[in-house]
């Protein structure tokens, strides 16, 4: 469960109050989202205004809004109660495919159920107006930004993956107002993602990130924000369920991209095809014999 798990990880950064808030509400979530804000204060030992806070450090906009996201958790989790699967030695080949194509389509489910539409909207006409687009990202995070690079570049955006964090500094120190920075971090802490965001939002660019959900420092420096599934736990070798998890947010920005504006997009799509088509089919090389 998201939200929950997002609590749990949080924990021992909490203020005091905030503490014994989130200790109720994993102790005794069904029962808080039947609660009014006062009656949580009283059998949490904290104050409305604590739990306000608290509802905003975990990306929701009131109390009602986070009591919705939690309620719905709590109904997929009883609907599908399997939890991630981590690696386990000598484990028969068919359990292992059936482990790992749980892990990813509860991943992509359990992402579905936190992305914020409003969000995907301010991410979309972001890239849709970008002069230029920058993506920073590390290690596996780094694969995505690649993919994201090779859709946007599909479509005519003028846009760059970068790795090295020499590299996404320079690039983000040379943006404007009219381009956007977007940066991929599954844990939201990775200083070389968040530095280039940081110096892209200083030159005046539009900065969305991508983490995973819960209270994180890219996010924080982000003026959008869209998150994955929080849930993976174990070894995560190779971080397959957040990896896929992420590549579900990119493949959901473009596709409403390109139909936001499909007469704009498509057309460019069809010629990046069939410029590749024309000149690895051997077409090419035959009339020039």
């Amino acid at each position: 469960m998201s939200i929950l798990n997002a609590i749990q990880e949080k924990m021992e950064s909490l203020h005091l109050k905030e503490r014994a808030l989130a200790e109720y509400l994993i102790k005794h979530p069904r029962q808080a989202v039947q609660m009014t804000i006062t009656e949580l204060a009283a059998q949490s030992g904290s104050s409305t205004a604590t739990i306000s806070r608290f509802c905003k450090t975990f990306h929701s906009q009131n109390f009602p809004d986070f009591k919705q996201k939690l309620a719905t958790e709590l109904v997929q989790q009883t609907a599908a109660p399997n939890r991630y699967q981590d690696i386990v030695a000598g484990n028969p080949l068919n359990e292992i495919v059936s482990a790992i194509t749980a892990n990813h389509l509860r991943s992509i489910t359990d992402t579905t159920q936190v992305l914020d539409l409003n969000q995907l909207r301010l991410a979309i006409e972001a890239l849709h107006r970008a002069t230029r687009i920058d993506l920073y990202g590390s290690a596996t995070s780094g694969i995505v930004a690649q993919d994201f690079f090779h859709k946007l570049i599909r479509i005519g955006k003028a846009a760059a993956a970068f790795s090295d964090p020499h590299l996404q500094l320079t690039s983000a120190a040379s943006l404007t107002s009219e381009d956007v920075a977007v940066g991929i971090s599954y844990s939201g802490e990775t200083p070389e993602t968040i530095h280039a965001l940081r110096c892209a939002a200083e030159q005046g660019a539009t900065t969305l990130s991508i983490t995973r959900f819960g209270a994180n420092t890219l996010a924080d420096h982000a003026s959008v924000r869209l998150f994955t599934s929080s849930a993976e736990v174990g070894m995560r070798r190779g971080d397959m369920a957040s990896r896929m998890a992420t590549l579900h947010v990119v493949d959901i920005l473009f596709i409403g991209l390109v139909s936001e504006h499909f007469e704009q997009y498509v057309p460019r799509l069809e010629l990046s095809y069939q410029t590749v088509k024309s000149y690895t089919s051997g077409k090419e090389e035959r009339k020039n014999k």
